[in-house]
C-alpha cells in the first residue's frame, strides 16, 4: 500500500520540474562557448554527460557541435552519425586533410545538433601529432577558422576527450574555454580529480591561459544511499561555485540510450534521466548569462 503514494509522489515531481522548465527560457550565450569535458577517471559518465547535455541544450533552443575526439567514438554513436573508417572525421581535422566543415554531420538526434564524428583512425593519432607543427592547437587553430567562416552561428561546441591524457586531450584543453567536469557520487569519486586539476593548471600556464573549470556535475546519483549524499556534499564543499545545483541520477533509460545509438532524450525523453539532463542544460544557459553579464558589469 505504501508504494502508491510513492509514485503519486515521484510523478507529481516530475511534473512540477517540467512545468518549471517550461516556465524557463535558456538564454543564448553571445559568443560560442567552447566546452571541454573531462574527467581522466572512467567510468563517471563522461560521454554521457556530453551527447545528452548537447542534445538537451539543442532542444532548448541552442545550435550545438559535439567534437568527438575519443578514439572509441562512443559520442559519434551516440549522436546517430556514422563513423566508419572510411567517413571523413577529426582525425582528418587534426592531420589538416580536411575542415570542420567538411567533417561535420546532422545529428539524428536534433536538427540543431551537429557532430564531428571519430573513426579508428584516431587511435594512431597521437603517434602522428608528435611530429607536426604546433601540435597542441591543431583542433584550436581548426575550430577557429570553422567559427569564424561559419553562417551559422554556434551557441555551445562540447568536446568529448578521452580519459587519458595525452595530445588529444591536450588539444581538447587548449581548444575549449571551459572545462565541465562530470562526477560519480560514488566511492573513490574525487580519486584522480587533483591530477585532472593539475594538468589544467599547466595547460593554463603554458598554453591556454583562458581556460578555467566552470561545471562540475554529479552523476550516477542515488538519493535513497548516505554515499551519495556524502559525496555531493563534499564535491559541493570543494567546488560551491562550479557545482551544478541539477543532478543525474542513477537512471536505466541513460544506461540504455547508447546501446541504440541515441541520447537519452531520443530514448525516452519522459524518463527522469532526460529530464535532469534538460536541468542541468537549463541551469548552465543561466549560470553562463549570468556570468556575462557580471563580466559586463565590472
Amino acid at each position: 500500500m505504501a508504494e502508491k503514494p510513492l509514485v503519486a509522489d515521484h510523478l507529481e515531481d516530475k511534473i512540477k520540474r517540467r512545468k518549471r522548465l517550461q516556465n524557463t527560457p535558456s538564454p543564448l550565450p553571445k559568443e560560442t562557448r567552447i566546452i571541454t569535458v573531462s574527467n581522466q577517471k572512467g567510468g563517471v559518465g563522461k560521454t554521457t554527460t556530453t551527447v545528452n547535455l548537447a542534445s538537451a541544450l539543442a532542444r532548448r533552443g541552442a545550435n550545438v557541435l559535439v567534437i568527438d575526439l575519443d578514439p572509441q567514438g562512443n559520442a559519434s554513436t551516440a549522436l546517430g552519425v556514422p563513423h566508419r573508417p572510411e567517413t571523413t572525421s577529426v582525425y582528418e581535422v587534426l592531420i589538416g586533410d580536411a575542415t570542420i566543415e567538411e567533417a561535420m554531420q546532422v545529428s539524428s538526434d536534433h536538427e540543431h545538433l551537429m557532430c564531428v564524428p571519430s573513426t579508428i583512425h584516431l587511435a594512431g593519432a597521437e603517434i602522428e601529432l608528435v611530429s607536426m607543427v604546433a601540435r597542441e592547437q591543431r583542433l584550436r587553430t581548426a575550430l577557429t577558422a570553422f567559427l569564424d567562416s561559419s553562417e551559422q552561428q554556434f551557441h555551445y561546441v562540447f568536446i568529448d576527450c578521452p580519459p587519458s591524457l595525452g595530445l588529444l586531450t591536450v588539444n581538447a584543453f587548449v581548444a575549449g574555454g571551459e572545462v565541465l567536469i562530470p562526477i560519480q557520487c560514488e566511492y573513490y569519486a574525487l580519486e584522480g580529480l587533483s591530477q585532472l586539476l593539475g594538468n589544467i593548471e599547466l595547460i593554463q600556464k603554458h598554453l591556454n591561459p583562458g581556460l578555467r573549470v566552470s561545471t562540475i556535475l554529479l552523476t550516477m546519483y542515488d538519493a535513497r544511499t548516505n554515499l551519495a549524499q556524502e559525496v555531493a556534499n563534499e564535491v559541493r564543499q570543494h567546488f560551491p561555485e562550479q557545482t551544478l545545483d541539477a543532478v543525474i541520477p542513477r537512471s536505466v533509460r541513460i544506461s540504455e540510450a547508447p546501446s541504440y545509438g541515441q541520447t537519452v532524450h531520443e530514448y525516452d525523453s519522459a524518463s527522469i534521466g532526460a529530464l535532469a539532463y534538460l536541468e542541468a542544460a537549463a541551469e548552465m544557459a543561466e549560470r553562463g548569462a549570468r556570468a556575462n553579464t557580471n563580466h559586463e558589469g565590472v
